[in-house]
């Protein structure tokens, strides 16, 4: 008998890696940025270059990390309801084939090593990832699950998705409005 267990490493190692990977990012640009507007030579005055990169690496890469790690939270639950209202007769063994499928996000999570320098590029690779995690987990349940069931759970998943996309692009255009209203702005009258 095949462990059940022998893919349950890998959602942390690939939560892991893709926080390195935008971290990395995010560090080269807040340097840049900080270059630009002149606040790196000062810190430089109290760290070394590489004090100061691994500083906000550290700092990134656990942002990186709580946001992925409740991306996946909120996934999973997603998933689960989604599969108690629809899916009735699953196979218990299906449990195995389908924790394999993280397998997908440990290989998008090394193909982002190779766009490290590039947002677009690690976006695009974990939207990617997730697409094919979709696709294939969609494969693995339409083999137990009748067709009407499996139309049912990918809807109820893309709209709670939709839904808590929505709110949450709201919440932040809200926010930003509310920040640009209270910025007073110099008007030049002549």
């Amino acid at each position: 008998m095949k462990n059940p267990y022998i893919f349950g490493y890998l959602p942390f190692v690939n939560i892991v890696l893709f926080s390195l990977t935008f971290g990395v990012y995010a560090v080269s640009f807040v340097v840049e940025q900080f270059k630009q507007i002149g606040l790196y030579e000062g810190l430089l005055e109290f760290f070394s270059d590489i004090q100061i990169r691994l500083l906000f690496l550290i700092v990134f890469a656990v942002l990186f990390f709580m946001i992925f790690s409740a991306l996946k939270l909120i996934a999973e639950t997603i998933h689960e309801t989604a599969m108690l209202f629809f899916a009735k007769e699953v196979d218990p063994s299906l449990y195995r084939k389908v924790k394999s499928g993280n397998l997908i996000y440990f290989l998008g999570a090394l193909i982002s090593v190779a766009s490290i320098q590039s947002l677009l590029g690690l976006i695009i690779i974990f939207i990617a990832s997730t697409l094919f995690y979709f696709n294939f987990l969609m494969y693995q349940l339409s083999k137990q699950t009748k067709f009407i069931h499996l139309i049912g759970l990918i809807f109820f998943e893309i709209i709670v998705w939709a839904t808590l996309l929505s709110v949450v692009a709201y919440a932040l255009l809200k926010l930003y409005n509310g920040i640009m209203e209270a910025i007073p702005l110099v008007t030049t009258e002549q």
